[in-house]
């Protein structure tokens, strides 16, 4: 058994749901330290996050990462027991197996053999790693990247273990994600007798064109490293329960997935109009959830592009679709950003798994990332 699948079970074993992190923190802490890390405990509120390092100048790169998955569902749905990690037809299932458990072990791995062959690398190693990247995302990377900003401590490449792939291993890097805005729209109306609709005033008739009119707005072209940016109505709720009854309110929870060519303040005025056209009584809240980045062809690109070609034999795309992620956090303070992990395709799904070959392949792909940036000129 490689070192990187042992250590995938022994984190999988943990029952980490958001925001517990069920020790595995400290799993990687015992080896990190061995290998000359300092480590720092992190806990905001109640979560539990990681700063280690191994190195005091420059530059660093650092592995972010999260300990903690999202719940498992119906028990009873599963093939195995979520938190016994089991190996079946060549793959190693289990709860975070490919989000992101997997990728943590690889990338503790992947230090482990590249310190053993050059001790004496340039710059610095990191690790990052949170309980809280499936919940709320207030106080994990976010906190620890404003307490390593407030005595100017920086990074200058990130590699999050996101899982990326789709059919194959080392077929797509995160190069950037979208923005995240997302609004909470109470219109209000008056309630009444639906066989008196004089004497009332229905609030989803009123929304309705309103809500037709965001449906088909066309927000932005996109550009060369972004779809065009999309709304979503995600929930809508209106009523009593009875069926005769005009509710009094109608409630609507919307998304924004945006782009560079848009921001947040233009989409906000741009819903406002529309509401306001429509003339609604309204209340309206936001929750910004973060702004796209995007890590242009450079060091950390170049380095993860040669290092796929190398290993897996494939010339990898780079992408920002999908959801947000922790680099959102990270982007901002001007470090390069980029994700790349597993196969994405059961991920928070019953039955969560990651192929065992996989795993060596990226723990492997991690450490040719750390030699072509940390190595010095003479090895």
């Amino acid at each position: 058994m490689s070192e990187t699948l042992a250590l995938t079970q022994q984190l999988i074993s943990r029952p980490s749901l958001t925001p517990d992190d069920a020790g595995c923190q400290e799993v990687m802490i015992a080896r990190l330290a061995s290998l000359g890390f300092t480590v720092e405990r992190l806990r905001f509120d109640d979560v539990d996050n990681l700063w280690a390092r191994r190195g005091t100048s420059g530059p660093v790169f650092a592995f972010a990462g999260h300990t903690d998955v999202v719940p498992t569902g119906p028990l009873t749905q599963w093939i195995s027991p979520p938190f016994e990690p089991t190996l079946r037809n060549g793959h190693l299932y289990g709860r975070g197996t490919a989000d992101m458990k997997g990728s943590i072990a690889a990338m503790v791995t992947a230090c482990e053999r590249f310190i053993v062959a050059h001790p004496d690398h340039r710059g610095s190693i990191a690790f990052l790693i949170t309980s809280d990247e499936e919940g709320p995302s207030i106080n994990g990377t976010v906190k620890v990247v404003d307490h390593l900003e407030a005595r100017g401590e920086k990074i200058d490449w990130c590699l999050v273990g996101e899982p990326t792939c789709e059919q194959q291993l080392g077929d797509t890097i995160k190069n950037g994600r979208r923005g995240s805005l997302s609004g909470r729209l109470v219109v209000q109306g008056i309630q009444g007798h639906v066989a008196y609709p004089q004497r009332a005033d229905n609030p989803v008739h009123r929304a309705a064109p309103a809500l037709a009119a965001l449906c088909s707005a066309v927000w932005d072209q996109g550009n060369e490293s972004f779809p065009p940016t999309t709304f979503q109505i995600s929930n809508i709720h209106a009523g009593t329960g009875a069926t005769n009854v005009i509710p009094g309110e109608l409630e609507v929870q919307f998304n924004f997935r945006y782009s560079t060519e848009v921001t947040h303040t233009e989409l906000r005025r741009r819903v406002t109009e529309i509401l306001d056209h429509c003339s609604l009584r309204y209340e309206l809240e936001w929750t910004h959830s973060g702004a796209p980045f995007l890590t242009r062809a450079g060091e950390l690109v170049d380095a993860a592009r040669a290092a796929i070609r190398a290993l897996a034999g494939i010339e990898p795309t780079l992408s920002t679709s999908g959801g947000t992620s922790d680099g959102r956090f990270i982007a901002p303070t001007g470090a390069q950003v980029l994700e790349l992990g597993p196969l994405n395709a059961s991920i928070h799904k019953i039955d969560e798994c990651v192929s065992v070959a996989d795993l060596d392949l990226l723990s492997d792909i991690y450490e040719r990332i750390l030699g072509q940036l940390l190595m010095r000129n003479n090895e």
